[in-house]
């Protein structure tokens, strides 16, 4: 294959993973927050003093918000698909910077693009990339600016253009999620290219590297600047509120991410097996970038480790530099098929035939699952079930003719398959039959005009503000509700005492934006309100 035909492959397998069904999964408390900001941006005109529910929200820099709210003014705010779509095109981004990165690292097309297709198919890759939060943003920002760096490394001109474009893009990255990038992707990058290219010939661009900076400050951090000195107050009580969470919140051990390659999904076993030095050092052709890719990914992953906040979704940095690893031991199992020793013979049967497996059992999985209740979905269940079985196959065949790379592209139309096919399937798992959401509340019978109010003791959680379609307004005092007309006023459980003494309560409705029913794994109770109506007391 010619570099056109690896560039329409990865355009396909976009295609395949990222747009279809983009509005099956629910939205998440990340997703809610930005989404919630880029309707307040379109309501209200607050593009830089950016808001959640009319209060001050800098906790995150807004470019995907800016991006997301374009999104929603041409295909309209109630299209979940349209506010998903910056952050697939995003991903999209991240993608084919990746490939251009490996071509430039690598030296190799062809591994370049077997990179890029275990990146792509990379479980936290696939979540994130059809996901509207801001962490797709600004790594991928990140790498294309990492994309630049190196090929400004790695000529012996000051390279204007591309440091240039490290500094437009470096600030992109932090316009995103502020210094985040810079810590788990950008540094750990940093580390293992001293270790390995060391810098060579750098003093000559320092010039140019000063201009990549300044263009960094002008890009990256003026909305920041202009926030601090125009709403000081709530921009230290941001800052603040970050940097306890980094230290006090979800706090986990040192080791908490050290099974970090499992969040690559599909290509698990095999990341795991091009971690292994010793055995992989006899195994690569080229021993020095092998190190390079290395280092790398696992500079990321202590990084990570050192900060006591943990989450798993932090990990996806860390999934750039592991697929560039994990494609030089696929790319050794494919160039070497016919000298393989028996040890590398048996790793890629139980790893190719691991997912064939899974690709035969499927079509009984699911019908048990959902105990044949498959009703209205049975087009999907059948296509679905027909290719993977078939990809399962496939897999078994080939790897008796021990044909690798058609077994790697059949885990790449695996992942594909589950994706165009399965995702609707999800729904099933959709049981709320009490599922009442909150966007019908002004359908409901004299409530069109009623001004809607929650307590300060109740901060809502933003899927049930996104889900409302409007702010909630939030008081420190009976005082601050209206005293003269009916007002709606919701709660999680019961009205404050002292709204009670001086207010009349009708209770209305339970609102459950929950997709699960009540008492199953994933039902939130905190994603359920109650609406009262209140008047004041005579």
């Amino acid at each position: 294959m010619n570099n056109k035909s690896y560039l329409i492959a990865i355009a396909l397998v976009c295609l395949a993973i990222f747009f279809p069904h983009l509005d099956v999964v629910e939205v998440n408390i990340m997703e809610a927050r930005n989404f919630i900001t880029a309707r307040e941006m379109l309501d209200y005109g607050n593009w830089f003093h950016t808001t959640m529910n009319l209060e001050p929200r800098y906790e995150k820099p807004p470019l995907p918000t800016w991006m997301t709210a374009l999104s929603g003014a041409i295909f309209g705010m109630d299209n979940l698909i349209a506010l998903r779509l910056p952050a697939v095109f995003t991903v999209v981004l991240l993608l084919f910077s990746f490939y251009f990165l490996g071509i430039q690292t690598l030296r190799d097309k062809k591994q370049a693009f077997l990179g890029t297709l275990i990146l792509s198919t990379s479980f936290y890759i696939i979540f994130s990339g059809r996901n509207g939060q801001w962490d797709i943003f600004t790594h991928a920002f990140m790498l294309f600016a990492i994309y630049q760096l190196f090929m400004a490394f790695e000529s012996d001109e000051r390279s204007w253009k591309h440091w240039s474009l490290v500094g437009v893009f470096m600030g992109l990255s932090f316009m995103s999620k502020g210094p985040v990038s810079f810590y788990a992707l950008f540094l750990p990058f940093l580390i293992a290219y001293g270790f390995v290219f060391k810098f060579k010939g750098f003093k000559h661009k320092v010039p140019s590297l000063l201009a990549s900076l300044l263009i960094f400050v002008i890009v990256g951090l003026t909305w920041g600047i202009y926030i601090y000195l125009t709403d000081t107050s709530a921009a230290e009580v941001a800052t603040n509120k970050e940097a306890v969470r980094w230290t006090n919140y979800e706090v986990k051990p040192f080791y908490h991410y050290w099974s970090f390659f499992i969040q690559s999904g599909i290509w698990t076993f095999f990341s795991f097996i091009a971690l292994l030095y010793p055995f992989m050092i006899k195994r690569v052709e080229d021993k020095k970038l092998y190190r390079f890719s290395l280092i790398w990914t696992l500079a990321a992953v202590v990084l990570l480790s050192l900060i006591p906040e943990k989450k798993e979704r932090y990990l996806l940095p860390v999934l750039i530099p592991l697929a560039m690893n994990t494609s030089f031991y696929i790319k050794y199992l494919i160039s070497k098929t016919k000298d393989l020793k028996k040890s590398d013979i048996y790793i890629a049967n139980f790893g190719f035939g691991l997912i064939g497996l899974i690709g035969l059992i499927i079509p009984i999985g699911i019908y048990l699952f959902f105990d044949g209740q498959i009703t209205g979905y049975w087009v999907a269940y059948f296509f679905t079930s027909a290719t993977l079985f078939s990809i399962g196959v496939l897999l078994f065949i080939w790897l008796k003719k021990r044909a690798y790379e058609k077994c790697f592209y059949g885990i790449i139309l695996f992942a594909c398959s589950i994706v165009l096919f399965g995702f609707p399937i999800a729904e099933l798992t959709y049981d709320n039959n009490n599922y009442h959401s909150l966007n019908e509340f002004r359908e409901m019978d004299g409530m069109q005009d009623l001004e809607i109010y929650s307590t300060a003791l109740l901060i809502p959680r933003p899927e049930l503000i996104y889900d409302l379609g409007e702010p909630m307004k939030r008081v420190n005092k009976p005082e601050q509700l209206p005293q003269s007309k009916a007002f709606a006023l919701f709660v999680y459980d019961t009205i404050p005492q002292i709204i009670q003494e001086q207010y009349k309560a009708e209770f209305k409705v339970k609102f459950d934006i929950n997709n699960v029913k009540e008492g199953k794994r994933g039902h939130k109770e905190k994603k359920t309100m109650k609406l009262y109506v209140l008047e004041k007391k005579e």
